[in-house]
Formats: structure tokens, sequence, C-alpha cells
């Protein structure tokens, strides 16, 4: 389960707003992170993480998308638990496999 978020979601969006329409205007790009993390209160490495992945997820970006990682994580988890059911299965199998191969008394 994922930790709990610091910065609510409004704050994220409003963050990454701005700094996205900042990083347009060539007078304003210099420092845009920074200016902008000091004045909404968010360490401006946060903030470029922002936006970077709006970046991703908008495919002005190469890289994996908010979607494509959860459904790559949803994917991992099942295939953890598929694993982990094939290995039950076998050792159940090996179990009564060898019940039948003793002789009936």
């Amino acid at each position: 389960m994922a930790a709990p978020r610091k910065h609510p979601d409004e704050l994220r969006e409003r963050a990454t707003r701005m700094a996205v329409e900042a990083r347009r205007d060539p007078a304003t790009r210099a420092g845009a992170l920074s200016r902008i993390g000091k004045q909404l209160g968010i360490n401006p490495e946060t903030l470029r993480n922002w936006v970077s992945q709006v970046e991703i997820d908008e495919g002005h970006r190469p890289g994996t998308s908010t979607t494509d990682a959860e459904r790559i994580a949803q994917l991992e988890r099942d295939n953890k638990e598929l694993r982990r059911a094939n290995s039950i299965l076998r050792s159940a199998s090996a179990f009564f496999a060898a019940e039948l191969d003793r002789p009936a008394k």
C-alpha cells in the first residue's frame, strides 16, 4: 500500500499547472520551479518530479506514464499471486503422488 501523501491533490495540481505555465514563458523559465516551490511551500525537487510526471503523462516526454505504472504494478501483484498458487499446487500434487506410491496396509 502506498504511503499517505504529504501534499493535497489540489496543491499538487495547482503547483504543476503554475510551473508548466511559467516554464513556457522564456522570461520566467529560469528558476521557475524553485520560485514557485518557495511560494507554495513545496520542495523544488518535489515540484520538478511532479512536473516531469505530468509531461510524461501528457506525452511530451518519454517515460512510463502513471496509468502504465499502475497497470504494471497490478500485473506484478497478479504474477506473484499466481506463482504462489502454483507453488502450493506443486507441493500438494507431490504430497498426493507420494501417498499413492505408498503400499496399502
